[in-house]
């Protein structure tokens, strides 16, 4: 068995560099969106004022994901927004918020848009549009409920990850534990921990899991929205993402 575990952190090992490769910033598109999402503007008091400029932020991010050359420093300004705009709003409406972005995170989401963890920040610069075919899908109506986390050739899964998830409607925190990993078509169970140590090793996960996992805590999102088409959070590792909603074509 430890030779097994060597050889398939070796084999992640691997990945990883490959996945580093594809790790390029995007440059500003020359058909940018002349929309502002300024930091400066007051949350208003009442809830028809922020859930304005929430659709607003929603509707730009949603343009971002199906174009995917939106000027990347006016996505992250979007989406940081969005983050202040829905913290405003659960703490204003309460659990519900929450509550209708669970009801909402079941089926299959694409990463579109990511920071980054800082560590990966540190080595390649900010990630911004994510370069590969990476797929997140979750089910909440299963008891445990259900997390898949898996990076594709194709159609083909090069890695893909299994596990269990937690969701705290307080927080909108969703925690999160790997338990299966397949790589390259070689599937083995993980022991408590074990994914953390993996991601962190090979860079495909943040260092912080690993200090989360050995002090008995799960790996976390803070989620901020998810709805029809996009869906967005914050990781753990301080990075924060875009997904958009894979449908049936």
């Amino acid at each position: 068995m430890y030779s097994t575990r060597r050889s398939l952190s070796l084999l992640l090992s691997l990945l990883a560099v490959k996945l580093a490769v594809g790790f390029t910033p995007s440059l500003p598109s020359t058909t940018l969106s002349t929309r502002s999402f300024s930091r400066n503007i007051p949350l208003a008091a009442k809830a028809a004022a922020y859930d304005e400029q929430i659709a607003a932020n929603k509707d730009f991010l949603g343009k971002a994901a199906i174009t995917k050359c939106e000027d990347p420093e006016e996505v992250l300004t979007a989406l940081e927004s969005l983050e202040k705009l829905m913290r405003e709003k659960r703490k204003k409406e309460g659990t519900q918020v929450a509550q209708q972005v669970l009801d909402n995170l079941t089926g299959e989401w694409r990463l579109i848009f990511t920071t980054g963890t800082k560590k990966t920040q540190e080595r390649t610069g900010k990630i911004n549009y994510f370069p590969l075919k990476a797929i997140q899908a979750f089910d909440a109506t299963k008891d445990p409920m259900y997390i898949e986390n898996a990076i594709y050739a194709g159609d083909f899964a090069l890695i893909k990850f299994r596990g269990d998830f937690e969701f705290d409607l307080n927080r909108s925190k969703l925690e999160f534990e790997f338990d299966n990993i397949t790589i390259l078509g070689f599937n083995i169970n993980l022991k408590k921990g074990e994914a953390a140590q993996l991601g962190a090793k090979t860079g495909l996960g943040a260092d912080s899991n690993v200090k989360n996992a050995e002090k008995g805590k799960k790996a976390f999102f803070n989620w901020i929205s998810a709805d029809g088409d996009i869906a967005t959070a914050r990781g753990g590792g301080g990075g924060i993402a875009l997904w958009q909603r894979v449908t049936s074509e």
